[in-house]
């Protein structure tokens, strides 16, 4: 039997953008391998428009779900910055506040004890 957790959990939902596939499928590869994270949705190809260094920029890049535990964030947040190609990687954790309970142990489960 399906048991749904409609209460705040202590899995997250990372969003991470990379400039491109390859680089997101290495991220992926690494942080999911470490134990940082359970599993890797690499989205594909998004239109990011942005303000840097003063000026409006359009990029293509490739978006990234990581699903991980809170307590993972900083060990992750780290390791993505060190892999990542740019200076200020987008690295933003998103609470998981339901989904289904056998889903949500096996993100624990999979995080623990790296």
């Amino acid at each position: 039997m399906l048991s749904y957790e409609t209460e705040m959990s202590e899995t997250v939902l990372v969003y991470v953008t990379a400039s491109n596939s390859d680089e997101a499928k290495m991220i992926a590869e690494t942080i999911v391998s470490e134990r940082l994270a359970a599993c890797a949705n690499i989205l594909g190809d998004v239109s990011s428009i942005f303000s840097w260094n003063g000026n409006i920029q359009n990029e293509q890049e490739t978006a990234v779900f990581l699903k991980t535990t809170v307590t993972q964030i900083p060990a992750l947040s780290k390791r993505i910055c060190e892999l990542h190609s740019y200076d200020q990687p987008c690295v933003i954790a998103l609470p998981i506040i339901g989904g289904s309970r056998d889903f949500l142990d096996w993100i624990k489960s999979e995080t623990t004890n790296n």
